[in-house]
């Protein structure tokens, strides 16, 4: 092959190429759990987690404007990158074909990248704080009761085994953010005159990205180590159905998403997927929960 500019540009149209199709066909779980949210600075501030909007009568006066008072949570933008080298002779020799596999796994993996984020930061959930400066899956966030006093709200099961997540992802508003700033772009460095191609006679290929994941609303997720059994998966369900808001008030949470590591996948099948109990009779809680299998919550 001539190496010379139009090669190159068909070079790089074809690993493009392939990237893509790669990155189409790759599984990825993250947007049925997490919101996606456009970035358009280094960071951004979430200042309206925690508001839940409810109706209320409208009786004489005004109406009450609810306050978006900002909470000082904050998801900061981060830069990740993936590169290889094609050696020019190479393209010379015209070995271009045995590359192709080599583009396709960073499409696939520039895909899956935000599961990685995004269920990584689920499981670190037990520990990493949400918006009201408590562990995101925590036995005592801050709330108000009818009377509106202060009282504690829990949305965690202790216990020694395994984590499994029960999340609500029905509404707009998700128990997790993915942020975007700059999407997954592939590139190229193949320029003759660039210093790094003259001096090493290597092109170079990537992906780049400005992304990062974030903590959504705890009210919408329940994290348990207990035993995934269909008694502790009814308790969790329980509790998040009946969780409260301002004054009270019931949220109207409704799980829809069971999320496990590859070890308590049989677990969650017998809970979700199994005509009968053990003990006979029908299963209540078959189909309740799209189950969610991922090695990043492990």
């Amino acid at each position: 092959m001539i190496v010379n500019d139009q090669a190159l540009a068909l070079a790089f149209k074809g690993f493009k190429a392939t990237y893509t199709d790669a990155y189409a066909a790759a599984p990825a779980h993250f947007e049925k759990v997490a919101m996606t949210v456009p970035s358009g600075a280094r960071d951004e501030t979430y200042g309206w987690l925690g508001q839940f909007p409810q109706l209320r009568e409208w009786l004489d006066g005004e109406r009450i404007v609810k306050d978006l008072q900002a909470h000082g949570f904050s998801i900061t933008n981060r830069k990740f990158e993936s590169t290889v080298g094609v050696r020019r002779e190479d393209f010379a020799d015209d070995r271009l074909g045995v590359f192709k596999p080599m583009f396709a796994e960073m499409g696939h993996l520039a895909r899956q990248h935000p599961d990685e984020l995004v269920f990584g930061l689920l499981k670190a959930g037990f520990t990493e704080l949400a918006y009201d400066g408590q562990p995101f899956f925590d036995p005592d966030h801050p709330a108000k009761d009818a009377a509106g006093a202060d009282v504690t709200v829990s949305n965690i099961q202790t216990g020694t085994g395994p984590a499994w997540f029960l999340l609500d992802t029905s509404r707009a508003v998700k128990p997790l953010i993915w942020q975007e700033r700059e999407r997954y772009e592939f590139q190229q460095i193949t320029a003759p005159n660039d210093a790094s191609v003259f001096m090493t006679d290597i092109y170079r290929y990537g992906v780049r990205a400005r992304v990062n994941a974030g903590l959504g609303l705890w009210q919408l997720a329940f994290g348990s180590k207990a035993d995934l059994t269909a008694a502790n998966y009814a308790a969790a369900r329980a509790a998040m159905q009946m969780l409260r808001g301002d004054q009270g008030r019931i949220l109207g949470v409704n799980p829809t998403v069971l999320v496990v590591s590859p070890d308590l996948e049989d677990a969650a099948r017998h809970v979700l997927n199994t005509e009968t109990n053990d003990g006979g009779g029908s299963n209540p809680w078959k189909g309740t929960a799209e189950l969610i299998v991922t090695p990043y919550v492990a």
